[in-house]
């Protein structure tokens, strides 16, 4: 009877006006090839976000989405919703 663990990214969604990227991590635990649970962890990264440690796929898809412009805009939107 061996117990194994496995993780991967099974879900990269883009989300709301500034484009967010919402990461969905499945962990799956299997019985002698069998699953036997899974559980999901989720985070978000927006464009003001460092994404170094992010997966291939996921920094790819912020490299295309977030230009300097979007990052520009962003930030602006960021400091004017500071000062409400």
């Amino acid at each position: 009877m061996a117990l194994s663990e496995r993780s991967y990214i099974d879900k990269i969604e883009i989300v709301g006006e500034w484009k967010a990227i919402q990461v969905r991590r499945a962990d799956v635990v299997e019985r002698d090839g069998v699953e036997i649970a899974r559980t999901f962890h989720r985070h978000v990264l927006t464009p003001n976000m460092d994404v170094t440690g992010e997966s291939s796929d996921v920094k790819a898809i912020c490299k295309a989405l977030w230009t300097t412009a979007h990052k520009k805009k962003y930030k602006a939107y960021l400091a004017s919703q500071s000062q409400n």
